[in-house]
């Protein structure tokens, strides 16, 4: 039976094998007529240490660059004085996934006959949506209902928004929003609600958005739960498998010229006017497709689409979990939540009963869903270029094996980098043309060649859980990462930027900073070191100290001293240069006349065990140099699987409970599961001084 399906899911579903990448056997591929050059000819060089929560970057015309943090921030680094500055903070809903996502530039930005300053930002703005109320500590009221009638869940529609916002140099100013869509989602549950924006050559933009789907009572299989008193969120036909819905897709829209709001280009999957459909979908059937690129050269859009848990296949409910990477050259339906690709259809599964049906028909799926309100028949289901699972791939062996975590990442453009002068960075003309893959759970890259090649990039330079990357006007490549933890600032995140020095050997400098003191009343003497900086190459340095982050030098001494007479909130920073013009900077941070809360979690504790449905009570102890305000305390709880998470429900309050939840699909007994708790606080920020956040996090075991 399932064999039959797959052959007539091949010969009826149009799959096309991309000349990027090919289903052939590796043997028969002829050998690279040039080597990549080695590790040692590349350089990775810090920019930012301190990124918040990373979640996304563009890089501008003169290498400053834009990064945000999922709390609502965006911040600016500047390469020319080393500088990380707020360039903007969003007021975001922050339930689960939610809240400031991704981040692009206009086609147009700083250049050519059409130059405007347009960024372009999606986010979740907070409308009215309940949250926790502290006063309540044994209820959440920002906790969607599982079951429920419509006027439960009600409260809980919401929406992310794609906006636009002039920068003015150095700020992006909020007042000047233009609104291009927004898309519904269903709040207060998990999960898979981000985003990403690229642009084409002809100024379209492209949006992915996830599926907006609660995976964790589907036993890693598909989601699509038709029980009528069920929290819609637990059925993805409303949205994937929907021809009527804007989630689970990536959207292709020309933005106005001015005012806001979209026309539709040509091409995309429904023609404007087809009964029952979204003339902005380009492709559908998509579960979470977290990060996409383009090339603008070729008009090859990269995606890369995140996979279901399960970890065996079953032949009563379908596949094991199926990351994929594939290149869309033309609309269409990648087959989420019938098939995991068109070759691996799901089972239809009744969750009322328990009994599983008929095996999906990748070459024709069929949407029944009562939730639907598209089209009953879907578009054949394409095949993607790449597919794997968590063992080793027959078809894919280079992937390796580990957690499944696909993203679509650039193509190098050597054309468009600036390769003048002797000290160049930019990469070199081997990867032109490339795309490169990365693995968030496994800190890998690949080059995807077009002859069937798949070559890891750099494999001794570490990419700590890589969440976006993007080359530059100056051809390097720039790397925002996550680091190991869970939603909140991890030790090892960082923005980085990956120069290849291959031209000449000459590296940039190694910076350390210290200082005497890092926080204290005005006036406040602090006394600033380098000692520890370096040059690889032996180099002599030149120092520039910026002790009040104002873009002027203070000290060219390799350590100084500086008095701060007003409260502030200050990152020193000390940028460091050899006699070739290569640069790099670190920063300290300096508060003066406020000082940064402290947060304990007293309850629970770490290594605590417990079993997943316990409801887990909390307490946490703040300590700060102003009256500490408990409706501002945090707890996040988050699924903790692997080397990453799943956040499940926000409570607020210095104690109260939390209903931690169930996985199906996971078996605590064999897979690492954990239970990860959050606890946040941001003081008021006093004498005009800005707010100031610290957070800390207990790993709970299951009992097993």
């Amino acid at each position: 039976m399932r064999a039959r399906t797959m052959i007539a899911a091949m010969s009826a579903a149009a799959i096309i094998m991309p000349a990027c990448v090919q289903a052939v056997a590796h043997a028969g591929v002829a050998a690279p007529t040039t080597s990549a050059p080695p590790d040692s000819q590349f350089q990775k060089v810090t920019l930012n240490d301190h990124p918040g929560e990373p979640i996304d970057l563009a890089v501008l015309p003169d290498n400053r660059v834009l990064h945000t943090t999922r709390r609502g921030e965006v911040w600016l680094h500047d390469p020319k004085t080393g500088l990380n500055t707020l360039a903007a903070t969003l007021d975001v809903y922050q339930h689960d996934e939610e809240g400031l996502q991704s981040i692009a530039l206009s086609p147009g930005f700083g250049k050519g006959s059409k130059k405007d300053d347009w960024v372009y930002l999606y986010y979740s703005p907070p409308l009215d949506t309940p949250v926790d109320d502290p006063a309540t500590p044994d209820v959440n009221e920002g906790d969607a209902p599982i079951t429920g009638t419509p006027a439960d869940f009600a409260p809980f529609k919401g929406l992310i928004r794609l906006s636009r916002f002039r920068f003015t140099g150095a700020t992006i100013d909020l007042r000047t929003e233009q609104r291009i869509m927004d898309v519904p989602v269903d709040r207060g549950i998990c999960c898979h609600v981000g985003g990403d924006i690229v642009f084409d050559a002809a100024g379209n933009l492209y949006l992915s958005t996830g599926d907006d789907t609660n995976p964790f009572s589907s036993d890693g299989f598909t989601p699509i739960d038709e029980r009528p008193d069920r929290n819609p969120a637990f059925d993805a036909q409303r949205s994937s498998g929907n021809t009527n819905d804007l989630r689970g897709k990536i959207l292709r829209i020309k933005p106005r010229d001015s005012g806001g709001g979209y026309s539709i280009p040509k091409g995309n999957l429904f023609r404007p006017g087809t009964k029952d459909t979204r003339p902005e979908i380009y492709a559908m059937g998509l579960r979470n497709p977290f990060r996409i690129e383009l090339n603008r050269r070729t008009g090859e859009l990269y995606v890369g689409d995140y996979s279901p848990d399960q970890q065996q296949a079953n032949p009563s409910r379908g596949p094991a979990g199926t990351g994929k990477w594939t290149v869309v050259r033309k609309a269409g339906n990648y087959g989420w939540p019938y098939c995991a690709t068109a070759r691996l259809p799901y089972v239809d599964y009744d969750f009322a009963t328990g009994a599983s049906g008929a095996t999906f028909n990748c070459a024709a799926p069929v949407n029944e869903s009562p939730r639907n309100t598209g089209l009953r028949e879907l578009p054949p289901v394409t095949q993607p270029d790449v597919w794997y699972s968590y063992g080793p791939s027959p078809e894919f062996p280079e992937l390796g094996t580990g957690g499944i975590g696909p993203m679509g990442g650039p193509a190098y453009d050597i054309g468009k980098a600036d390769t003048r002068g002797r000290d160049s960075v930019a990469w070199p003309r081997y990867y032109d043309g490339v795309p490169l893959f990365y693995e968030w759970t496994r800190d890998y890259v690949k080059a995807m060649h077009r002859d069937g090649r798949i070559e890891s990039v750099l494999p001794s330079i570490v990419f700590d859980n890589p969440m976006d990357m993007e080359f530059g006007p100056d051809g390097a490549l720039y790397v925002l990462e996550y680091g190991d933890g869970y939603f909140s600032e991890n030790p090892d995140a960082q923005l980085a930027r990956i120069d290849y020095i291959g031209r000449t050997g000459n590296h940039s400098p190694i910076p350390v900073a210290t200082a005497s003191a890092t926080a204290g009343l005005a006036p406040l003497t602090v006394a600033f070191s380098s000692t520890g900086t370096s040059d690889p190459d032996g180099d002599r340095l030149s120092y520039a100290w910026d002790f009040d982050a104002d873009g002027r030098v203070d000290s060219r001494s390799p350590s100084g001293s500086y008095t701060y007479r007003q409260n502030g909130l200050y990152n020193a920073t000390l940028k460091v240069t050899d006699p070739r013009g290569r640069s790099a900077a670190t920063s300290v941070r300096v508060v003066v006349g406020n000082a940064a809360p402290v947060v304990e979690l007293v309850r629970p504790a770490g290594g605590d065990q417990f079993s997943f449905g316990d409801v887990v009570e909390f307490e946490v102890r703040v300590t700060d140099d102003q009256p500490v305000d408990c409706a501002a305390v945090t707890v996040d709880y988050i699924l903790g699987h692997d080397d990453h998470g799943h956040p499940q429900t926000t409570a607020r309050g210095c104690t109260g409970s939390i209903q931690t939840t169930e996985p199906s699909g996971h078996d605590p007994e064999t897979d690492n599961l954990t239970g990860v708790f959050v606890a946040t606080y941001t003081d008021p920020g006093t004498g005009g001084l800005p707010p100031l956040t610290s957070s800390t996090q207990v790993v709970l075991q299951p009992t097993r």
